[in-house]
């Protein structure tokens, strides 16, 4: 069975997010400079192709849904996304992209995701609370983290709710001009 895998940006101190989420929609106050690596050279745009490629279905949270518009007309790349959210609604398609709202939890959503990806990979792709739970339940089997060179100093910090310790195998480390890289096998 492919992996499942957490992929998010985050600063050098932990935040996936700046402060005053609430008063600046999206990645916070002063949050934006956590994407800015995806097209800021070869080494990223090729990073970001390959977390893709292979990926079959995707879960995510409300939120993100919600930030992202669910991405627009077209959807995410034609692949299924499953949405983690407390409130049920009927699935939305948009482009190829079919969105399906699972309040069952995190560990529904995965294993939904699964069934839908076949042998691709699943991404979970935020926010910091389904990465959490994720690793919390023991689904996310490696870690994509795409580390900013800049400290927030305050926002969504993506291992505050984590029980630990879980214990991590280092798969790759990539350096880009906006950011390191850094992938793990969850192995605990």
């Amino acid at each position: 069975m492919a992996p499942v895998q957490a992929n998010i940006s985050m600063s050098l101190d932990g935040f996936v997010t700046g402060p005053d989420i609430n008063t600046h929609p999206g990645l916070g106050r002063g949050g934006e400079v956590l994407h800015d690596w995806i097209w800021a050279d070869d080494a990223a745009k090729a990073m970001a192709w390959n977390l893709f490629d292979p990926a079959g279905a995707v879960v995510t949270s409300r939120k993100v849904y919600e930030d992202t518009n669910g991405w627009g007309e077209t959807g995410f790349y034609g692949m299924p996304v499953f949405v983690v959210t407390h409130r049920a609604e009927a699935p939305i398609a948009k482009g190829d992209t079919t969105f399906t709202f699972v309040t069952e939890g995190v560990e529904a959503a995965v294993a939904q995701a699964r069934r839908a990806a076949g042998e691709r990979t699943v991404h979970v792709m935020g926010g910091a609370s389904i990465i959490q739970q994720g690793l919390n339940a023991g689904v996310i089997d490696e870690l994509h983290l795409h580390v900013a060179p800049v400290i927030l100093g305050d926002g969504t910090s993506l291992f505050a709710h984590v029980g630990g310790p879980i214990a991590l195998e280092r798969i790759e480390t990539v350096d880009s001009e906006r950011a390191v890289h850094l992938r793990y096998r969850v192995v605990t």
